[in-house]
């Protein structure tokens, strides 16, 4: 398996998605609901889409888990790769987000999930830099090489230097910063809707850093991995073809089959030679999701990877000592029993 490629994700079922207020003013993707669309009807279209792509990525062999989300407070919820990474040694990062009506999207059963089916030996929590206005919004702000371990990222309100290079450190990546503008000189508020970092392919709209070393610092970068560099323009990334994801699925008989996960809008505006050249070493799998791009992100803002070892599905016996401690009465060291809930 490709150490880019995650074979599982977490996906949000959020039933009260609408375009979050709360992120509009540095959000240059964002877009209204259609005059006249009633919040029900939006969140009733963003249902459907996010079912559809959870069935496109299991039709692909990839391993789903979908939480649920009731909760009309959380309009962005759909987005968990904003407030969790997950990476290969079993450890997982959680983040400080810049909207505060996105901070309690972090959930503990997501957590717990983990730690029950993978190996997770650290949960490292950077949230508790939201007070001191510090915040790095997860592999929306950060564009990860897992495999050369380069942390690409674009300057903004959402991703911070300071605790980039603190996660760099803990996570041993190297940082790659940069500042990214549109044509009308608005920084981009996340690097992966310019950029995409697949295991033999690389798509990032380099027209898009003004500082020309800089620019060609960040494709330097990328070349000597070895990837194949698809340009993207800046009318692409509007089309949201910077905001895919490479996954790993199996086929029915088993083997390894790498998809390029983007939206039909983001194909749609992707050149036949540029088609090609993913296509070279995966496949392109486009779900058509419209009224979630209303939030001003895409499908691999709806991914979050699960770069962790699986669990065994049956588990060893237990030791001595674990038998010791889930006794039916246990007796403390004091010679009274454990209280017990008799309701």
């Amino acid at each position: 398996m490709s150490a880019q490629a995650p074979s599982a994700v977490i996906l949000i079922r959020a039933t009260s998605f609408v375009p979050n207020p709360a992120t509009a003013a540095d959000n240059a993707f964002q877009s209204d609901a259609p005059a006249g669309q009633s919040d029900e009807a939006t969140s009733a279209h963003a249902l459907a889409e996010m079912d559809a792509l959870a069935a496109a990525l299991r039709e692909a062999g990839v391993r789903v888990h979908v939480f649920d989300d009731d909760d009309h407070t959380r309009p962005d919820s759909v987005f968990p790769n904003n407030w969790l990474s997950t990476h290969a040694g079993g450890a997982v990062a959680v983040y400080p987000m810049y909207a505060s009506n996105r901070r309690h999207e972090r959930r503990t059963d997501v957590l717990e999930m983990l730690k029950s089916e993978y190996r997770v030996q650290a949960i490292v929590d950077y949230s508790g830099l939201e007070p001191d206005g510090i915040f790095l919004e997860g592999t929306g702000a950060m564009v990860l090489d897992h495999i050369s371990r380069v942390a690409y990222t674009a300057r903004s309100h959402r991703a911070d230097v300071a605790v980039l290079e603190r996660f760099c450190t803990d996570f041993t990546y190297e940082p790659m910063a940069f500042d990214a503008v549109d044509s009308d000189g608005v920084p981009v508020y996340h690097t992966n809707v310019i950029a995409c970092v697949g295991t033999h392919v690389a798509m990032i709209a380099l027209e898009m850093i003004p500082d020309k070393v800089r620019r060609e610092q960040v494709r330097e970068r990328l070349a000597v991995t070895g990837r194949t560099i698809i340009e993207l323009t800046e009318e692409q990334i509007r089309e949201f073809a910077g905001n895919a994801v490479e996954m790993c699925g199996r086929t029915p008989e088993g083997k390894r089959r790498y998809v390029m996960t983007m939206s039909a809008r983001a194909k749609r505006s992707l050149r036949p030679e540029q088609v090609a050249a993913i296509e070279e070493s995966c496949e392109i799998l486009a779900v058509d999701i419209p009224t979630i791009e209303l939030a001003g992100g895409s499908v691999r803002c709806m991914i979050a990877g699960v770069h962790l070892d699986r669990r065994p599905v049956e588990l060893p016996e237990p030791g001595e000592n674990v038998v010791a401690i889930n006794e039916d009465n246990p007796v403390t060291p004091d010679g009274r029993y454990v209280a017990k809930d008799y309701a």
